[in-house]
């Protein structure tokens, strides 16, 4: 079965201690898929992975398998953990090895043998790996058994793009890694997309999705155009100090905090992204109460 639909790349909160704060995680993994995601992202670069103990990272996967078992939902994993025993994982979030720049053959190799022990999904982001792979690479790469599909965010939309495309075999998914380009990726035959800005909005990008996939290019074209904008604003700073910040605003996880080498998003750039998600800015009249564990007014916060 293909993969399609929206996947939603958690991103890892903490409480005021900095601490992982597992409770509010729990609840945006139930938000997304309430909102009809098809699937949820363990670990992914909007995870914070490289920044987590090997006990925090085991934390957050438990959390988050275990709301995709209870749900039947679509899990992947960013994570190089054994997955094999992991109840509820779809595949490993693989990404082509950076840095290296092993050549084409080099990453066919690498995905051969990653994939001979859990179901792969690539994640082909050559901006920041340094490895560009061609068209004629991603065929190679989906026809690997145990490849399931492809996370493709390589920041542009060219002719290379359509190619690959069009020469997308049956049972490989397309999925969209860019967020402020997603709209034409999906116009042009992706499966769905795998996107930080879904934390922020998952229901609009779910109804995007059906609508190019259901031909109705009207509502597509409308949708695509607001969501680009608020990807846009979402990622005016490194990912994923706004996306943080907004939820923090919105009152659904206790703190902004990211770890360094991050730095907290400005009240300037949340204020925008704010705005584009269609909210007022400034700072909210609701607070994360963490022994009630929701977000309420912030005068019933003792």
């Amino acid at each position: 079965m293909t993969l399609t639909g929206i996947f939603v790349p958690l991103i890892t909160p903490f409480d005021v201690s900095g601490a992982v704060a597992l409770d509010a995680l729990e609840r945006l993994a139930h938000d997304a898929l309430d909102a009809g995601a098809a699937g949820l992202v363990a670990l992914g670069t909007t995870g914070e992975p490289a920044s987590l103990t090997a006990a925090e990272q085991e934390a957050v996967v438990d959390v988050i398998s275990r709301v995709a078992v209870s749900r039947d939902a679509g899990l992947l994993v960013g994570s190089r953990m054994d997955l094999a025993a992991r109840p509820g994982v779809t595949a490993a979030l693989g990404l082509v090895p950076p840095f290296v720049r092993p050549g084409e053959a080099g990453v066919i190799a690498h995905f051969e043998a990653l994939a001979a022990t859990v179901p792969v999904v690539v994640y082909h982001v050559p901006y920041r790996t340094g490895q560009d792979l061609s068209a004629a690479a991603i065929p190679r790469l989906a026809a690997i058994p145990g490849v399931i599909g492809m996370k493709y965010a390589t920041g542009v939309l060219d002719a290379t793009t359509v190619e690959v495309a069009a020469r997308l075999p049956d049972g490989f998914a397309l999925l969209g890694g860019d967020d402020a380009l997603i709209s034409p990726l999906l116009a042009i035959g992706a499966h769905g997309g795998i996107l930080t800005s879904a934390n922020v909005d998952t229901r609009s990008f779910v109804d995007l999705v059906t609508a190019w996939h259901s031909g109705d290019r009207a509502t597509a074209r409308r949708l695509g155009d607001r969501l680009a904008g608020l990807s846009r604003a979402l990622f005016a700073e490194p990912n994923p100090a706004v996306v943080k910040g907004v939820l923090h605003a919105q009152g659904r996880i206790p703190s902004a905090t990211v770890r360094l080498p991050l730095l907290a998003a400005t009240p300037v750039s949340v204020d925008r992204a704010q705005l584009a998600a269609g909210r007022a800015p400034g700072r909210p009249r609701v607070a994360f109460d963490t022994d009630a564990g929701q977000a309420v007014p912030v005068e019933q916060v003792a």
